[in-house]
């Protein structure tokens, strides 16, 4: 089941043989077919990259589809969707992403809603818990060297570690 490349009426197309260098701020729909370095910016708009695009610039718009090839950021309100044979290199942020098989991205990912619509409830948001909570909670390493309670009464433990693997504890910041 191929998934449909949903992208509304196209207002605005920079065609193949055009490079823009600087900011483009658009309404709407743009496709992108050419070469774009600097910023494209929409505050409620769609960007279409297409395949033999490249694009160097930061992008901020609701929607962004990459079927070509973006180096820089991506910040999207609602989405971000990444098909082959699309390249991203780049951090992105955006509550949904989405890449197809074959699509090829570098880059660290939030996923979550761009700072300037944070204040809007979202399907997606979670409450995180508080500092304080996870702080007296102990670590992995401090669970480890810590005695089980049967033998700190001088019983043997009857669970014993099966395999002996490392873990690393991630935090968010």
């Amino acid at each position: 089941m191929k998934k449909e490349k949903n992208t509304d009426r196209i207002s605005t197309f920079i065609g193949a043989d055009a490079s823009i260098d600087g900011t483009v701020e658009f309404k709407g729909t743009i496709r992108v077919d050419g070469q774009v370095k600097g910023k494209i910016i929409s505050s409620g708009g769609t960007v279409v990259v297409g395949e033999k695009a490249a694009v160097d610039a930061q992008i901020k718009v609701n929607v962004a589809v990459v079927m070509g090839e973006v180096n820089g950021s991506i910040e999207a309100k609602e989405r971000i969707e990444v098909f082959p044979p699309g390249r991203v290199g780049g951090d992105i942020q955006s509550p949904v992403v989405s890449i197809e098989p074959g699509g090829i991205f570098n880059g660290s990912c939030v996923m979550q809603a761009p700072a300037a619509s944070a204040g809007k409830s979202s399907f997606f948001a979670k409450k995180q818990p508080a500092a304080a909570e996870s702080e007296d909670k102990p670590s992995l390493a401090e669970l480890k060297d810590k005695p089980s309670d049967a033998e700190s009464k001088g019983k043997p433990s009857t669970l014993e570690p099966v395999n002996k693997t490392a873990f690393t504890e991630l935090k968010s910041k």
